[in-house]
């Protein structure tokens, strides 16, 4: 049975959640802080998490960019502000999709299985996709080394911490060396076409990567932005 953790305060929200997750096959676990929800969290595994941004000890965009540091688990964020700021910095903080309150709970339920299909999709995607690798799914260009079995990064033997889609990114732009990508195609090849968000989602998740990825010198590569198109794993000639 899928496992699926709903933070939020307001208990006649989670109440009512939770019944419908429960239709849908979940067994769920149901917090009501940050802080707890945090901890539930880390201490479990979960299929997905659903997470209110404003709940009391800690804030949702906390407890979601703490998660990030251990787990690539799915995160859904929860908003009661339209605001694009809020959204963007939820997915910046590392959360798959977003919803806007109110929201009818088989809206939610269509979310979640939008980003576990996508994230099926993407696997399999990755798995059947024909790409120089060394052994198995690893690929090593100059000082990255890149373990899709295991979801491993590595620049000169560090250890960089990625989230799974973080991973993913770099995967598809490093095994296509110089091949420009565009936003599009980037969303629609790991978001998959029913994704509810636009391509700002691509340009946060450059971000974050690159400033992960700059940790550790790497002057033989660089993820290169084509200005009006889009992305690519550039090779640099020393």
């Amino acid at each position: 049975m899928r496992s699926m953790l709903i933070a939020d305060d307001n208990k006649q929200i989670v109440s009512v959640l939770c019944e419908y997750a429960n239709k849908e096959g979940f067994s769920v676990t149901a917090t009501y802080d940050g802080e707890d929800a945090l901890a539930k969290a880390l201490s479990q595994p979960f299929d997905i998490i659903l997470l209110d941004v404003m709940m009391p000890v800690m804030d949702g965009f906390a407890v979601c960019r703490e998660i990030r540091r251990n787990s690539t688990v799915p995160i859904i964020m929860v908003t009661a502000r339209s605001e694009d700021f809020e959204r963007i910095m939820g997915l910046d903080n590392g959360a798959d999709d977003y919803i806007i309150k109110p929201f009818s709970p088989g809206e939610v339920m269509a979310r979640i299985r939008a980003v576990l299909r996508r994230i099926n999709t993407t696997e399999q995607h990755l798995e059947n996709t024909p790409v120089k690798k060394t052994s198995s799914q690893i690929f090593t260009y100059e000082n990255l080394t890149i373990n899709l079995d295991e979801y491993i990064t590595q620049i000169d033997g560090t250890k960089i911490i990625l989230t799974k889609k973080e991973t993913e990114l770099l995967w598809t732009l490093a095994t296509n060396k110089n091949k420009v990508f565009s936003r599009d195609q980037l969303l629609n090849s790991l978001w998959g076409y029913d994704y509810y968000g636009d391509t700002r989602t691509v340009d946060s998740h450059i971000k974050r990567l690159r400033a992960k990825l700059e940790q550790v010198t790497h002057p033989g590569w660089e993820i290169a932005t084509i200005w009006g198109v889009g992305y690519k794993f550039e090779v640099v000639v020393l």
